[in-house]
């Protein structure tokens, strides 16, 4: 069974032409529909600089283990690829080495075969600026290459992944057990590399820790204007983009509160149905911001027709890197691409979320609001005395507490003050 969308008149001279393959598992599937996963992948190959020419699918019980797709269904692909002059074949469920040699072995000479995993990769390659981006993006794809390279070995040699989607893996050798070394040497100095540079951001972390300053992280599916926000929040100059994935580097700002307190908002990469395990691994120094918040904006794009499913694949990865405790707001963004009937259901049936837009700066205000109320309920309001010996506590209450009252008696320092959770037994015991 297949569907073809083809538009022709569209395509882009000098990109690459791709044929999308998606399978439905009747047995074990994972609650995503078809359709929507596949329309998500067509956005991930025009991310990536190419141009869809034809979408087709099959239904099975499970994945053929020799090629995924049925021997029937491949040489259908393979006739596609001769009439669309297709140049890849991306299929939308990640591949074992051995099904992409075959698979490439079907298709006609010079058509690659990728998964949705090098796909991503090869746009995270695109989209990483900074030194510890691009680090984590070659650790990931050094680690899918590394069993890949017995399939792959026969095209790096002759260069049918010498360009394009999902080839920026690096240069392959003439020789497999070199090739195997090579990679494997590569992860393991990148990982040292990545570790060096990890430890320098853990000490900025513990530093913004150690100040007991509110910390507010922003988590959500790709797109879905996490890097707007933090753009009107913070009056921050985050690029933002319609495309998937445009920010993978965590920014931190400060952010003032209607209160005059201020925190630190960071945005973080988004999420996405599917990710691939080695992703989150190889980002987990910049998935710690959200695990180390003191508040979560789970930031939805209201206006998806997909938003539960993509909450859904939120709240999956959180809990995958250990966040799911950390408390948090549904911030519904995008509001302004919704009408006034539409807007108010929503409201009516989540009371407790919030409703913005990043574009207008519609409800921003109660988001504040919002997150100002979050930080009083994770500190305490104590009265104390501070004798006068005991200077560095006045400090600390400066420094890491919401001075609401200071007056000099007799007897010291009388304060009122709100203590972050992690004080609160320090000045317990001068309480007055």
């Amino acid at each position: 069974m297949s569907f073809a969308d083809i538009a022709q008149d569209s395509l882009t001279e000098g990109s690459e032409r791709a044929i999308l393959v998606g399978v439905d598992l009747r047995n074990g599937g994972e609650g995503v529909s078809l359709e929507s996963s596949l329309a998500e992948l067509e956005r991930l190959v025009n991310t990536a600089g190419a141009q869809v020419v034809a979408t087709t699918w099959q239904r099975l019980d499970s994945p053929n283990p020799r090629t995924f797709i049925g021997s029937g269904k491949a040489e259908e692909v393979a006739s596609m690829c001769r009439s669309f002059a297709a140049d890849v074949v991306i299929f939308d469920d990640e591949l074992t080495p051995s099904q992409q040699s075959n698979l490439e072995k079907a298709m006609p000479r010079e058509v690659k075969v990728i998964d949705r995993t090098a796909l991503i990769l090869d746009i995270f390659a695109l989209h990483a600026t900074t030194k510890e981006g691009r680090l984590q993006v070659r650790l990931a794809q050094n680690q899918y290459l590394l069993p890949r390279l017995r399939g792959m070995w026969a095209h790096l040699a002759s260069n049918r992944m010498g360009g394009g989607v999902g080839s920026r893996f690096g240069e392959g050798e003439s020789q497999l057990e070199v090739d195997r070394r090579m990679v494997r040497r590569r992860i393991t100095s990148i990982k040292r590399e990545l570790e060096q540079v990890s430890k320098m951001r853990s000490l900025q972390r513990e530093s913004r820790y150690a100040s007991s300053v509110f910390k507010v992280a922003e988590a959500g599916y790709t797109n879905a204007g996490k890097s707007s926000l933090i753009n009107r929040l913070c009056d921050a100059q985050v690029l933002s983009y319609d495309k998937l994935f445009a920010t993978l580097d965590s920014t931190t700002r400060k952010l003032s509160l209607p209160g005059g307190r201020e925190v630190t908002l960071t945005d973080t990469v988004g999420f996405i149905q599917k990710l691939p395990t080695n992703l989150i691994e190889a980002f987990r120094s910049t998935l710690d911001e959200i695990r180390g918040a003191d508040l979560i904006l789970h930031v939805i794009d209201v206006s998806s027709d997909e938003r539960m499913r993509q909450m859904q694949s939120v709240e999956e990865t959180l809990e995958s890197i250990g966040a799911h405790h950390v408390p948090r707001i549904d911030v519904y963004n995008k509001c302004d691409l919704l009408d006034d009937e539409e807007l108010s259901f929503l409201k009516s049936r989540y009371p407790h979320a919030v409703f913005v837009s990043s574009v207008t700066g519609m409800g921003v205000d109660d988001l504040l609001k919002a997150i100002e109320r979050s930080a009083a309920a994770s500190e305490e309001l104590l009265s104390v005395c501070i004798p006068y010996s005991r200077g560095d506590l006045v400090a600390l209450a400066h420094s890491s507490c919401t001075l609401m009252f200071e007056e000099y008696g007799q007897d010291g320092t009388h304060m009122t003050i709100r203590v972050p959770s992690q004080h609160i037994s320090t000045f317990s015991s001068f309480k007055s």
